[in-house]
């Protein structure tokens, strides 16, 4: 498939897939949303750039191989979830922790929860490509 059209829409639907993925990742803890479906909606970013452009084009727009992106999110998820057990908690038990925070104010919450979400992001993101790109390579 040659489509100029599509190499060039691609291009644009592509990084507003990814920014809206990321809204997705970071919503998911009071509506729908959250990792799981934040990491299919970017991955969905790169399956079209690779029917578009290329597997090849795809890979070298990604930087990084896939298979190692999914790792990397298995770690950060692992470790969010081994983190409670520091405090005595039971694995996976949310912490957080309050920046800024004052007698007055709470300050800003960032929790392991967000981190696991961030964690299965990634490997779902990298997991998807690499059956993908490999599904591709393969026609």
């Amino acid at each position: 498939m040659n489509s100029v059209i599509l190499r060039a829409g691609t291009r644009y639907l592509a990084g507003l897939l990814l920014i809206f993925s990321a809204y997705m990742l970071l919503r998911g803890h009071n509506e729908p949303g959250g990792g799981f479906i934040g990491g299919l909606i970017g991955s969905t970013g790169f399956v079209l750039f690779a029917i578009a452009c290329g597997t090849e084009d795809a890979r070298r727009a990604l930087r990084v191989q896939p298979q190692s992106i999914a790792m990397v999110g298995l770690a950060i998820a692992l470790l969010a979830g081994i983190f409670a057990a520091l405090f005595g908690d039971a694995l996976f038990t949310g912490q957080w922790l309050f920046i800024g925070a004052t007698d007055t104010e709470k300050g800003l919450p960032l929790s392991t929860v967000l981190v696991f979400d961030i964690g299965v992001y990634l490997v779902v993101f990298g997991s998807v490509l690499t059956l993908v790109f490999a599904m591709e390579e393969e026609i």
